[in-house]
């Protein structure tokens, strides 16, 4: 079940919404939380058993933490349990990488290839796993104490809006709103949650889904047959759709729990505007750089060591982020491609560029980011390197041979400008010059018109409409619709 679906939209949501608001306060997280595990259950029943019994087990581990905190113990039992989690995550997600690596290394040494376990991912494991984690080791640090209700801790691990795909929202952050009396719903929250899920949507399917389309019609070529207009073009629309899918992803999960009362971290910050690698991951997948900031970076020396351990750690980081992403080598390589230039901007490149003016740094930072790409959506390292080749104009493909009119047609010309415009801060922009705060519908304490802040909340709320009747009717038509970062 993704939040673009019918299903979810006209059935799911509205219904776990009413019976919330109809329910006593001290009945509402144990609603939430069976309302998310149909949800995990929707699409991933047969991991439900796997998923529940972890809940369980990290329930009883962080209540051993709290209790022997202080201890050497206590970090016996937190290591055993991250171990334990990444275990898990091992065996579901990675173990066919594992052995396909081992049997393409056996065959330099004629050994017999293993068989590949073939194991099915369960949705969101990267995610759940993280959200575990995050919970024993704020236990063991003091950050936050450990639930005594097993039903709080259920919720916080399984609550629909973030299990699948993120925001990774750390458990010291939502520890106190979790308690269902901390949470009050009102028509301004839902309001201004209803808003960022609108929004989100559009982004979803006006957006990424449009480019989408063209991005894996070209990927699915071979690489000779491309000219460097369709390969450049190609990795635009794939740029464009993963940010948009999963920012749009995002803002409905942020969206929905303003509207159930709570206040998740944002996650993404315009990183199409950042004039550096470094700012871009300041403003990408913001809740997953906190994360390894906080859970590895930080715990591995972060820059508090010398220069070359430094470098080591961002590197670290950075190839276990990559393979965090999927199990396969081109993730891995994307990891690493990010970490170096990391370092080189930490080296000597970041001087260069704060003396270099905006506009370079900025087509320094897209070119980078586009690269990166492609070996992100690639399926192999050689069709990555085909398709590099193919964007240097190495190729030569037959004459009228996937013209890039066959790719960018209406739709897109149309598409193009919107996403351009919405990978920017100009909405906020615009909201700023007409007087409106970009949360409150009144400012208080303000010279700006009333009349003049009605008519700019009127535009607007147009606005919005326009974009939420435009998705309904994507929707409706069935187009196309996965959510990117379900696989990982």
């Amino acid at each position: 079940m993704v939040f673009s679906a019918p299903v979810f939209l006209f059935g799911f949501l509205p219904l776990t919404l009413l019976i919330y608001c109809i329910l006593p306060r001290q009945f509402r997280n144990g609603w939430l939380t069976s309302a998310s595990l149909l949800f995990y259950a929707w699409g991933e029943l047969a991991f439900l058993p796997i998923l529940v019994a972890s809940v369980v087990f990290n329930y009883y581990f962080a209540l051993w933490i709290d209790q022997t905190r202080g201890t050497p113990l206590s970090k016996s039992i937190l290591i055993v349990g991250i171990a334990s989690d990444l275990l898990l995550l091992l065996y579901f997600k990675y173990a066919d990488f594992l052995v396909g690596s081992l049997n393409f290394a056996g065959e330099y040494f004629h050994l017999s290839a293993l068989e590949l376990p073939q194991i099915a991912l369960p949705l969101g494991i990267s995610f759940f796993t993280f959200h575990k984690i995050s919970y024993k080791v704020d236990v063991y640090r003091g950050d936050a104490a450990a639930k005594r209700n097993p039903l709080d801790l259920a919720l916080y691990i399984l609550f629909f809006p973030q299990l699948i795909a993120g925001p990774i929202v750390r458990y010291n952050e939502v520890a106190g709103q979790i308690t269902s009396k901390a949470r009050a719903l009102s028509l301004a929250r839902f309001s201004r949650g209803a808003t960022i899920f609108v929004i989100g949507l559009a982004k979803k399917t006006l957006l990424a889904n449009t480019f989408a389309v063209p991005a894996d019609q070209i990927f699915a070529l071979p690489t000779d047959d491309l000219s460097a207009l369709v390969a450049w073009f190609g990795i635009l629309c794939y740029a464009l759709q993963i940010y948009f899918d999963f920012a749009g992803y995002s803002d409905m999960a942020i969206g929905i729990a303003c509207i159930f009362g709570f206040d998740f971290p944002a996650n993404f910050n315009y990183p199409y505007i950042a004039d550096s690698i470094t700012d871009f991951w300041r403003r990408w997948h913001m809740s997953l750089s906190r994360w390894f900031r906080d859970y590895l970076y930080i715990p591995l020396g972060g820059n508090r060591v010398s220069g070359g351990r430094t470098y080591f750690n961002l590197v670290t980081v950075f190839f276990l982020c990559g393979l965090w992403h999927g199990a396969a080598w081109t993730f891995v390589a994307w990891g690493l491609f990010h970490g170096a230039f990391l370092v080189l901007e930490r080296a000597f490149l970041g001087r260069w560029l704060a003396a270099a003016p905006k506009w370079l740094r900025h087509i320094y930072l897209i070119l980078v980011v586009l690269v990166g790409w492609t070996l992100f959506r690639s399926d192999s390292l050689s069709h990555a390197s085909g398709y590099f080749q193919a964007m240097l104009g190495l190729t030569h493909p037959p004459v009228g041979v996937n013209s890039i009119y066959t790719y960018f047609d209406s739709l897109r010309t149309i598409a193009l400008p919107f996403a351009l415009l919405a990978a920017t801060p100009f909405y906020l922009i615009i909201r700023e010059k007409m007087g409106i705060p970009a949360e409150s519908a009144i400012p208080e304490n303000t010279e700006t018109p009333v009349a003049r802040v009605w008519g700019a909340e009127l535009i607007v709320f147009t606005s919005l409409s326009i974009c939420l009747g435009l998705s309904l009717l994507s929707v409706a038509g069935g187009a196309y619709d996965p959510f990117i970062y379900f696989r990982f």
